[in-house]
């Protein structure tokens, strides 16, 4: 067994919408990023890389390279998958908080976690997704953020 630990975060700004977990989710503001900035999405690559002994998403999908320019970051978690299956590595299970100020995302937690099921081929019972707030503190708790740990366990 395997273990990775992502980590990612956003500033919140506005004229960006807000996708989480593959969903788009209705608010003022959303993530500022290369991609669609989906920080859940992220953090779990980043989690299942590091648990295969792989380099970070950024190493993958570079900012700085128009191909990712506005992709979905589902794409990312699928082309990060695809590095692990070639050490014929499996997901055991994954787990994801998300820490955001506003809007409440309890509502889209089904549909994200059927998205990124069905885009690692595992089962919606192998994945939790939480979250909380930052109870008002730094930049997350003044709404200028969000940011997702996730950890992936490979077998």
């Amino acid at each position: 067994m395997r273990i990775g630990f992502g980590y990612d975060v956003h500033r919140l700004v506005k004229g960006r919408k807000l996708i989480l977990g593959g969903v788009t989710i209705p608010h003022k503001k959303g993530l500022l990023g290369h991609s669609d900035a989906d920080v859940l999405l992220h953090a779990l690559c980043d989690a299942i890389l590091g648990a295969a002994g792989l380099r970070d998403i950024g190493h993958y999908f570079s900012n700085k390279d128009i191909k990712w320019k506005n992709i979905s970051s589902l794409v990312l978690l699928a082309e990060s998958f695809k590095l692990v299956k070639k050490q014929k590595l499996k997901i055991g299970n994954v787990d994801i908080t998300v820490i955001l100020e506003e809007p409440k995302i309890s509502p889209y937690i089904d549909q994200m976690k059927k998205n990124i099921a069905k885009t690692l081929g595992i089962r919606n019972t192998q994945i939790s997704i939480k979250s909380t707030t930052a109870e008002g503190l730094g930049f997350i708790g003044k709404k200028q953020g969000c940011s997702a740990y996730a950890v992936c366990l490979l077998q």
